[in-house]
């Protein structure tokens, strides 16, 4: 049995500690540099859809230090956040564009995402997942993601999907491959980076 004594839903009082945990996280990733504006603006709008599953799991001092969230029907998402604030994250990604405008082709694609997430009621994708380092080694991570199955399970979701890096991010593939999920599919973005999509069946098991 999943002890869940320091797991809770993600609301809009955890925003900031989860931006936090994302920044320390994924400190060179692109989302990040747009800075805790732009991502306070997109967890609060992941916790707030209807469609969204998220979790926060608290230190010994109650503090949210681990994360993880995303949503069934996973296609479209973010292009339903972004219609939903639009102008909210224009204003949040201004600095960046201002200062990069090559990035506002990258924020369009990586906010619209068009038609690479896949579609319907029994699919979730696991968006984004971090625990702070405190926090690493203690099991967190593996409970946030066993939580993530069981809500996706419990909203009829058969399979769970997920991407990461394939190159320089061994750690973080060999604990998805633990946790039951496999390789299903490569590609490349237009930025270079190689990807690896993973899914995982929901048996009766979790």
């Amino acid at each position: 049995m999943m002890n869940t004594d320091k797991l809770l839903v993600m609301s809009r009082k955890h925003i900031p500690a989860v931006v936090q945990t994302h920044l320390t996280s994924f400190p060179s990733f692109f989302l990040s540099s747009l800075g805790p504006r732009f991502l306070a603006l997109y967890y609060s709008g992941i916790c707030t859809a209807t469609e969204s599953i998220a979790f926060v799991y608290l230190n010994d001092s109650g503090m949210p230090l681990g994360f993880v969230a995303g949503s069934t029907n996973p296609r479209g998402f973010y292009s339903r956040l972004l219609k939903r604030d639009w102008l909210k994250f224009a204003f949040a990604s201004l600095g960046t564009v201002i200062t990069r405008p090559s990035a506002m082709r990258r924020i369009a694609r990586g906010l619209l995402h068009p038609s690479g997430n896949p579609v319907g009621n029994d699919v979730a994708g696991l968006f984004s997942i971090g625990v702070s380092p405190e926090l690493q080694g203690t099991g967190a991570g593996k409970i946030l993601v066993n939580a993530f199955l069981e809500t996706a399970k419990r909203r009829g979701c058969k399979r769970v999907f997920l991407t990461t890096d394939r190159d320089n991010n061994e750690s973080v593939n060999i604990f998805y491959q633990k946790l039951g999920f496999t390789i299903e599919r490569q590609y490349e973005t237009p930025e270079g980076r190689r990807m690896n999509e993973y899914w995982i069946q929901l048996t009766d098991g979790l």
